[in-house]
């Protein structure tokens, strides 16, 4: 009986706590319901941070309570967890989240974090030690770099104003942050630089085929030495008679110049004047030689104590003893052409004098002495140098400003193309000869027949009372009209 009643007991005790943690439940439950308790976060520092590039970060953190409505704040802090990270060395927005657990339910907030450039780029300008700005290229730069945390080296990206007493940079980064340093510009009154103008100044020379201008120094009020700055206009053609200017001159980078002359004045070589032999002279001419028949021709002429013209080629250079041959026994050596080349000679004037001295040479190889006697391959009448317009009227005008004598005819022999008789290239000579006063006759010594008809000419014209001379400075030219 006690032990069933014990049993009663316990089962009355279990079931009176059973309804008293019921009512504590409920009663809880009730309580919570009405609190309304949650979690309610403190966040130290801002919500939205803004943090420079480059810069440390640390994080302010937050803390979280539990708040309810009859209760109020609790004191004690939850645990909170914090995700997220800030990266200063990258531009942009980082999102930092921290979460409090609560009655089986996660709570959070956050915080927004933006890392950005607002630090304007450096311009540091350099110095040089000692410089001192000139007449010559007003301030140079001595030089700057820009560089910035972001975009780094800018150096490229300066723009630079030369203001009237000042010189300003301005540079740009890629986030609109803007620079501007300035440079105050030395006050210093610039000496301009002395040209000295090498030689005369007014020169007076003959012509001849080359000038070397002496040219001019140019020098700063220390005396160093600016010749690398010279600009030098106008030219001297040495050939032709005239008046010409050099002009020596320095531009300084501000844009100032100055100058300074030399005048030329090429004067013809002077010549003798013409001199009209007397009636019935005649001037044998031979051209395009020395060759196979010169040495027949030469022992003819000095039969009959009669003297004539060579115009000489380099055309067959076994021959070239002939020429030396004519001129000891006293006739007339005179320049023809090197090549009788019509394209190489008359290309230009540089082409015809370098044929031209060619032969010179050859001739004083020969002589001794070199001549001024010439005939122009074709004649100064030629249609051959059409090719290149102009060129005869300045190589006439040229050779004659040289001091040489060019020669044409007025008695043309036949010889280069019309016979190849003998009778009949002397007949053509004695007709053309017998029609003027004073003849001078072209022939090619390099023609057998035309050779072959020299004799004959020389008994009739001592016959007739001609007599049979050589070219000199002073016989008269018998120019043609010039075609080209």
């Amino acid at each position: 009986m006690a032990y069933s009643r014990e049993r009663k007991r316990a089962r009355r005790g279990l079931v009176v706590a059973l309804v008293v943690l019921v009512w504590l439940l409920i009663t809880a439950a009730l309580i919570l319901l009405v609190d309304g308790r949650t979690v309610r976060f403190y966040i130290y520092g801002e919500d939205d941070m803004t943090v420079e590039y480059g810069s440390a970060f640390q994080d302010p953190g937050v803390y979280a309570v539990t708040v309810g409505n009859l209760f109020g704040e609790s004191e004690k802090h939850l645990p909170v967890q914090s995700l997220g990270t800030v990266d200063t060395r990258r531009l942009g927005v980082y999102i930092l989240r921290y979460t409090a657990r609560y009655a089986f339910e996660d709570h959070s907030i956050e915080r927004r974090v933006s890392v950005v450039d607002t630090t304007p780029p450096v311009i540091e300008l350099k110095h040089i030690a000692g410089y001192e700005p000139s007449w010559m290229t007003g301030y140079a730069e001595e030089g700057y770099v820009a560089y910035d945390a972001v975009d780094g080296d800018l150096t490229g990206k300066v723009r630079r104003v030369k203001l009237d007493d000042r010189v300003q940079y301005t540079v740009t980064d890629t986030n609109g942050n803007t620079t501007v340093v300035e440079r105050e510009l030395p006050n210093i009154s610039y000496q301009p630089p002395k040209i000295t103008v090498l030689g005369d100044r007014d020169l007076v020379m003959q012509a001849t085929l080359w000038y070397e201008d002496p040219g001019a120094l140019v020098t700063d009020g220390l005396g160093n030495d600016l010749s690398d700055y010279l600009q030098v206009e106008g030219s001297v053609t040495p050939w032709f008679a005239g008046d010409y200017t050099i002009t020596y001159s320095v531009t300084s980078e501000l844009g100032e110049t100055i100058r300074d002359e030399r005048h030329v004045t090429v004067v013809p070589v002077p010549g003798p004047e013409t001199v009209t032999p007397a009636e019935k002279t005649i001037y044998l001419t031979f051209d395009d030689g020395p060759g196979p028949y010169t040495g027949r021709l030469l022992d003819v002429l000095d039969r009959y104590g009669a003297k004539a013209t060579f115009f000489v080629t380099a055309q067959d250079p076994r021959y070239f003893d002939e020429i030396g041959r004519a001129f000891r026994a006293g006739h007339a050596i005179g320049v023809h052409t090197g090549s009788h080349d019509y394209n190489q000679i008359y290309a230009s004037e540089l082409a015809f004098f370098e044929d031209f001295y060619n032969m010179e040479e050859i001739i004083r190889q020969q002589t001794g002495e070199y001549t001024r006697l010439f005939r122009f391959p074709g004649g100064s009448s030629n249609t051959v140098s059409n090719f290149n317009p102009g060129i005869m009227s300045r190589l006439t005008r040229a050779m004659t400003d040289l001091g040489y004598r060019y020669f044409d005819w007025n008695v043309y022999s036949g010889d280069a193309g019309d016979t190849t008789k003998a009778t009949q290239v002397a007949k053509n000579i004695k007709d053309g000869c017998a029609q003027q006063k004073v003849s001078v006759v072209l022939q090619h010594d390099i023609k057998s027949f035309s050779v072959d008809a020299v004799e004959s000419v020389l008994i009739w014209g001592r016959e007739n009372g001609y007599s049979f001379k050589a070219l000199q400075l002073d016989s008269p030219g018998m120019h043609h009209g010039v075609n080209n």
